[in-house]
């Protein structure tokens, strides 16, 4: 043989081993980073999150309280019982052994993450986290005493004689939540006192889960409210989403814009509070930390949720390089993330149902929101109920473009469809 034909044999080895150790070398990656997730909530942000996940090749348990739920229609198994029942939750975990727990709703026994936590489970974005944001007791308090926040002057209720009692000392217009909701149900403007009892009862209709307190708190003269998307890492910089503005009706969201033009100096305090405050809860993953922002008084903290927002869905419309469902999903299997950039401007517009049926909903006019740099999302959800929220539509348009234009469009276009 040849010295020249040889050398070729030899490098041809070579390759051939490199390219064997990289296949090898990215079959461990993968295998390593394929995950079992155990979704409690199937809504539609655990739709979009799970939709995220199989993209990258994960394994997804939808779990809610019904059947059909919008995140079991794509996922690769599914569980119906209720989360508030621990025994039922602790089943479930056993049956499936998850590699990580992700909770999408507030209705779910969270002390029992503590334990599965312990066991070596990695809850998103902790049990500590969990536990204390889906109260709005124990955040509020965390916010305000603990990290010495600003926010609005609160008080708590167990009954309705404390609730007006407390609202002498609150005055008038002032706010009125359950201690454990989700999407707003169950929030009311209070403006006078005669309003209270309409109040106290709406949210005990809007509670989830068994905790029947409220909290009232003054009304903060805002004006504009924003969500600014806070994405905490495992070994890598918090990074933040361009702020979010929104709209909401009866303590709901209806509508919202990216990037709300707010002044820098707001902006860097929001971004200073909602460092301290996830930082302060643990973990990784995409948190939604809601802001007041008032030319005369500045920057209030109102909520936290920590997982993806029903707001931040505008970024479905590609306003940024990766959607939070995206980003929420990178955060918490540990693939780092090195910036989050805006790429167009964009606006959201919800979808209604104005009916209460438990037939399957139909839809008319979706053809006439094929508009250029729109889009529209059908949850999926089985049945309706007055005002459900029924899907979704997005639009987005250049940097430089009109942003109020763009919200008009969404607006329009959502404005079509009907859900009958």
């Amino acid at each position: 043989m040849s010295h020249q034909r040889a050398n070729f044999l030899g490098s041809a080895f070579q390759i051939v081993v490199k390219k064997r150790n990289f296949a090898l070398y990215y079959f461990h990656n993968i295998f390593f980073t394929m995950k079992k997730i155990l979704l409690l909530g199937s809504g539609e942000l655990g739709k979009e999150f799970t939709i995220a996940a199989q993209r990258l090749g994960q394994h997804v348990i939808a779990c809610d309280a019904y059947a059909g739920a919008p995140a079991m229609q794509v996922a690769d198994e599914y569980e119906v019982f209720s989360m508030l029942d621990g025994e039922a939750l602790e089943r479930v975990v056993e049956k499936h052994h998850p590699d990580l727990i992700v909770p999408e709703i507030e209705a779910i026994r969270t002390e029992r993450l503590y334990e599965f936590e312990q066991e070596g489970i990695q809850v998103v974005p902790s049990a500590r986290a969990v536990n204390i944001t889906m109260n709005r007791k124990a955040i509020r308090d965390l916010a305000a005493k603990e990290l010495g926040l600003k926010t609005a002057k609160y008080f708590y209720a167990k009954s309705y004689d404390e609730l007006v009692n407390h609202s002498k000392e609150i005055g008038f217009p002032c706010v009125v939540k359950p201690l454990m909701s989700s999407s707003g149900k169950g929030q009311s403007l209070v403006k006078t006192a005669d309003d209270l009892q309409h109040a106290w009862e709406y949210a005990m209709g809007g509670s989830r889960g068994d905790i029947h307190e409220v909290i009232i708190e003054e009304f903060i003269h805002f004006d504009s409210e924003i969500t600014l998307l806070t994405v905490t890492q495992k070994n890598g910089p918090t990074l933040f989403c361009p702020p979010i503005g929104h709209v909401q009706k009866g303590g709901d969201y209806r509508e919202s814009f990216q990037p709300a033009h707010i002044a820098p100096e707001h902006l860097a305090e929001a971004q200073r509070m909602a460092d301290k405050v996830t930082h302060a809860l643990t973990g990784a993953g995409i948190w939604g930390v809601e802001f007041f922002l008032s030319h005369k008084d500045g920057v209030y903290f109102s909520e936290l949720s920590p997982r993806p927002h029903d707001t931040g869905m505008v970024t479905l419309a590609g306003t940024q390089n990766f959607n939070e469902f995206e980003l929420h999903l990178r955060a918490v299997l540990g693939l780092p993330i090195p910036c989050v950039k805006q790429m167009r401007i964009g606006a959201s517009a919800v979808i209604l149902s104005p009916i209460e049926s438990n037939e399957q909903p139909q839809y008319t006019g979706i053809e006439k929101t094929c508009e250029e740099d729109a889009d529209i999302r059908i949850f999926g959800k089985p049945t309706t109920r007055k005002n459900r929220r029924m899907g979704v539509v997005v639009c987005n348009a250049p940097l430089d473009a009109d942003l109020d234009a763009v919200r008009d469009k969404a607006k329009r276009l959502a404005s079509y469809v009907e859900v009958k």
